[in-house]
């Protein structure tokens, strides 16, 4: 089979599986609570290696705490750290938060910027939470977002060959819509914790097994 009719089928199945992902969880949305782009910001950082879950436990009373970047900046590290600590990493993370809000004071007038590549430059931020701040922080769909679950199911899917998240994102953007690029993130997240899990995929009860060559 050519390359171009290999990925011909693969956008096909792409498709099919993102329009069976919608059926499953019409009202899938980004797990993290936050109220303004800055906390987004700071839950993804914290979400690293960490659940949602957790990360929703330690954020009422940070956010109570720090409520803009320039108390972020001045936090006594400690008592960041100590807030954090549950998330785990809670020493690196602490300094990429503060090292975040200071840039964001420093360069970009105290807000979080909107732009992919200037995101990028804050400490702590890579491509997956920039794709996660843009899009659900100010509605701007760059990229795909590509967590564990993400690499993990589009891998089993046969959507991409690689193990590196970049070279993954790029992948599936050639194989998906724009518009849908986030939100196919957030249903196969989603499906990861329902039932394509890491350990011990569901393949009997799993909607998307007919779609799937990994199907046991």
């Amino acid at each position: 089979m050519s390359f171009a009719s290999k990925s011909g089928r693969n956008k096909q199945r792409a498709e099919a599986i993102l329009v069976k992902l919608k059926s499953l969880y019409p009202n899938a949305t980004c797990s993290l609570d936050y109220q303004t782009p800055l906390q987004l910001l700071v839950a993804t950082i914290l979400s690293a290696q960490c659940t949602d879950e957790r990360v929703n436990k330690v954020t009422p009373a940070l956010f109570q705490s720090f409520q803009d970047a320039p108390s972020f900046a001045a936090a006594d590290l400690e008592e960041l750290e100590t807030k954090i600590r549950s998330t785990g990493f809670y020493r690196n993370k602490a300094k990429n938060i503060q090292g975040a809000a200071r840039k964001i004071i420093a360069e970009y007038g105290g807000k979080v910027p909107q732009t992919m590549e200037e995101l990028v430059t804050l400490p702590g931020v890579g491509r997956k939470t920039a794709n996660v701040v843009l899009a659900h922080g100010f509605g701007i769909v760059v990229g795909v977002t590509v967590d564990t679950h993400v690499k993990r199911l589009s891998t089993r899917l046969g959507l991409t060959e690689s193990d590196n998240p970049i070279l993954i994102e790029k992948d599936l953007m050639a194989l998906l819509p724009q518009p849908d690029w986030e939100n196919w993130s957030i249903r196969l997240i989603y499906h990861g914790r329902a039932i394509c899990k890491a350990r011990s995929p569901n393949c009997k009860d799993c909607q998307l097994a007919n779609l799937c060559p990994s199907v046991r």
